[in-house]
């Protein structure tokens, strides 16, 4: 078994790594002077079962590109089995046409993907989870609820009056798994989108009045829709609001945008590296899904059970 990083998320896949009791394969990662990237895996990697972690993060293209290119030099270097270790799939939300002429992004990358030489794929919290049939090879789509209840029993268990919200009616199945975990009841945002990156809040269903609010997403980007939700909560009567997501995404302004919200505190994960920004936020807190990662790649690796995880 055999660990090779690319450079999205270094900090990751060290940890993944430790957890493993692995060594990270030695591999350089670099670029030409016109941003060309080119890779060499400096061991010997033939017959082996090797695992790519990258996430495609911001540089998205840059990301995916090191993927591909890693991935390639794995499977001429005879790499017996690849495993693209995909924890943020950026591509996600293209996941269908929302109007004519627009392409289906997530599956042309799952192409590239499979092209590549990926034998299999592991990735965290699909955006849509059909995107698993856009793959013409064996993926794993890991759910991080595990962790995430985990953290809201540890904060939030000594509060018996805890509520899981779904920001939109698109998020409900995975609030509601994350719910019933817990034991908590469920209301849900009804929101309308104007346009990419917008959104207003247009009603509340369920009595969230006198209730501490736990809001439950896959992916933060601007942050509009959780601090429009947010403030939609408090003047229904939450006490107070908190946030749970598994990819934070965090573009241009919206860790300030947090920041300055209503929000108790946003809670995300690893699965992209945090910004200096992240770090330094008053309310925004990272929970590391690399033991989850770890053992899924563990058991991948030894042919056992990974949907055993989350039973």
């Amino acid at each position: 078994m055999k660990l090779v990083a690319g450079n999205s998320n270094r900090a990751l896949a060290e940890a993944i790594a430790a957890y493993l009791n692995l060594p990270l394969t030695k591999s350089v990662v670099r670029r030409f002077a016109d941003m060309e990237i080119f890779v060499e895996i400096q061991e010997n990697v033939r017959g082996e079962d090797v695992f790519v972690i990258q996430s495609t993060s911001y540089p998205a293209n840059d990301h995916l590109m090191e993927t591909l290119i890693i991935m390639d030099a794995l499977r001429r270097a005879s790499a017996r089995r690849i495993t693209a270790v995909i924890p943020y799939f950026g591509y996600a939300r293209q996941d269908r046409k929302p109007g004519a002429r627009t392409p289906i992004s997530a599956k042309l990358v799952a192409n590239l993907v499979v092209t590549a030489g990926a034998d299999r794929v592991l990735t965290l919290d699909l955006h849509a989870g059909q995107i698993q049939g856009f793959f013409d090879i064996p993926t794993d789509n890991l759910f991080a609820a595990p962790v995430l209840t985990r953290d809201i029993e540890q904060h939030y268990a000594a509060n018996g009056n805890v509520m899981i919200v779904s920001p939109d009616v698109g998020g409900v199945v995975r609030a509601r798994a994350i719910a019933k975990r817990i034991g908590a009841d469920l209301a849900i945002v009804d929101k309308r989108r104007e346009r990419a990156g917008e959104s207003e809040v247009m009603n509340i269903i369920g009595d969230v009045k006198g209730r501490s609010c736990i809001l439950v997403d896959d992916i933060v980007d601007s942050a509009g829709t959780l601090c429009n939700a947010a403030e939609a909560l408090l003047k229904q009567g939450a006490t107070e609001v908190s946030a749970y997501v598994t990819h934070g995404v965090l573009s241009g302004g919206a860790v300030a945008r947090v920041s300055a919200s209503q929000l108790k505190e946003l809670v995300i994960t690893d699965s992209i590296q945090a910004t200096e920004a992240v770090r330094v936020s008053h309310n925004i807190r990272v929970v590391s899904i690399a033991p989850l990662i770890g053992e899924a790649m563990r058991r991948t690796a030894e042919e056992r059970s990974v949907s055993s995880l989350f039973d």
